[in-house]
């Protein structure tokens, strides 16, 4: 696990004691604003802590790979310059969007691309 990319070791620890047979991290990243609180990917599917529910409630939900029908890059600018000039994410899966935004936009690229990686 040494190769595993975290931001949060509390993070990356409460990934690890739900982790199925065979799935291995391949990262773990803290998510700034309204809603999330991290999102994990694993080999085998995404893991997000919703901290929206009311009642300071949170929900860990793993969505499959398979599942994702598109991965966006959210920003409240034109697109002047490059693709990836935003640290905020968006995860369709369903009817239901998980956005995830980041401190820095190299992080969502990364997760951006690595969801794009695996999803079929």
């Amino acid at each position: 696990m040494s190769d595993v990319v975290y931001d949060n070791k509390g993070q990356l620890e409460q990934i690890q004691s739900g982790l199925i047979e065979g799935e291995q991290i391949i990262a773990v990243y803290d998510a700034i604003g309204a809603g999330t609180g991290f999102i994990g990917l694993t080999n085998r599917r995404i893991i997000v802590q919703d901290k929206s529910f009311v009642g300071k409630r949170f929900a860990i939900t793993s969505i499959p790979y398979s599942k994702v029908s598109s991965v966006s890059v959210v920003s409240n600018k034109s697109w002047a310059g490059q693709f990836f000039s935003s640290g905020t994410i968006a995860i369709t899966v369903g009817t239901h969007v998980y956005e995830v935004e980041f401190r820095g936009s190299d992080k969502a690229h990364t997760v951006h691309n690595l969801i794009l990686s695996r999803a079929s």
